[in-house]
């Protein structure tokens, strides 16, 4: 891997919701520079320009990549888009951050991991739960061995309505792969990280919470089954109210101990045999430390997150959404067998 003295030039692909916290993200990252801007909207490309100090406006990501030479590029585009743009910047020579998750289906996800090995650049899904405080304290206190062998995890993330209208792509299950990938993906990892074990089996159920009229279901429960006994209950919304509404919970239970991670106050507690212990409270910025986390794998150091994880996480969100279909539980290992969706 090449490493720089001077700043890596960085597009930012889709101008859509969530691109203004990665591109202030990288505005506050030394080593990494905001090149331009790429959106096929000629209008919203260049409101993005205006928005981040006037950087070049573009609506074609070739011509994007050869005129600012960017080195890497962040992808904020609708999920069914997600594969076939990988591609194209793994055969361009640069390195990527793409949002969750990594394709809507697992051939296209299997076709961007191989497209980022065969040109040797840093492909990383944009996992951001997994740099904030919560989720590395949960992994930390798992990991030390503190709580033994793990038994069941719950966690727990309910919200509000985020979207903008019923127009927007993420409630068309054809592009936005449902709400298991398109949210769930978030839940589906964390509990595949913190356990570091294998997935073997996602058995799930949705509810239209908003309205029946919903494409998607806006309201999860998937139960993850682990190859080493463990069971992870991922409870996932965004049909509570009021719409500012928002609550996260953790519980992670070992044969030597229980976490818990409520949301108030963003402190948690752990209690073993020695009684009660308090975890340090967690804010920091999970945009910044996912974008620094991506710096250092492209200035040369291994990515925080694999196209490996992100694959594993597509073929979780893809479960999720066949056990919803089936009323049955799916094998993990059925769905990445899949060539074709």
């Amino acid at each position: 891997m090449e490493s720089h003295s001077v700043p890596v030039p960085v597009l930012v692909v889709g101008t859509g919701f969530i691109a203004a916290q990665h591109a202030a993200a990288i505005h506050a990252e030394p080593r990494l520079d905001l090149a331009g801007v790429v959106d096929i909207d000629p209008g919203r490309a260049a409101a993005a320009s205006r928005a981040n100090g006037g950087v070049p406006a573009f609506t074609d990501l070739a011509e994007a990549l050869a005129g600012t030479g960017a080195g890497g590029c962040v992808v904020c585009t609708p999920n069914d888009t997600h594969a076939g743009i990988a591609v194209q910047i793994a055969e361009a020579g640069a390195h990527l951050l793409i949002e969750k998750p990594l394709a809507t289906e697992v051939a296209g996800a299997r076709r961007a991991v191989e497209a980022f090995a065969a040109a040797g650049r840093v492909l990383m899904p944009a996992h951001s739960h997994r740099h904030y405080d919560y989720a590395r304290t949960v992994r930390d206190v798992v990991r030390s061995g503190e709580l033994g062998t793990v038994d069941l995890v719950r966690l727990s993330i309910l919200g509000g309505w985020i979207w903008p209208d019923w127009r927007g792509w993420m409630l068309d299950p054809g592009r936005s792969g449902g709400h298991a990938l398109h949210n769930g993906v978030h839940l589906l990892d964390l509990v595949t990280w913190w356990t570091g074990d294998t997935p073997e089996t996602v058995y799930a159920r949705g509810r239209r919470q908003t309205a029946a009229e919903l494409g998607i279901y806006d309201y999860l429960e998937m139960t993850v089954g682990f190859a080493g006994g463990a069971t992870a209950v991922c409870e996932m919304s965004r049909g509570h109210r009021p719409a500012s509404f928002a609550r996260r919970d953790v519980m992670v239970a070992g044969t030597g101990g229980i976490l818990t991670l409520p949301w108030d106050a963003e402190a948690g507690t752990v209690t073993d045999e020695t009684g009660m212990a308090l975890l340090p409270p967690g804010g920091t910025d999970g945009f910044a430390a996912q974008i620094a986390a991506w710096a250092d794998a492209v200035t040369g150091g291994p990515p925080a997150v694999t196209g490996a994880d992100g694959l594993l996480a597509v073929a979780m969100g893809v479960a999720a959404e066949r056990s919803i279909a089936t009323g049955a539980p799916v094998r993990v290992a059925d769905i990445l067998k899949e060539t074709s969706s």
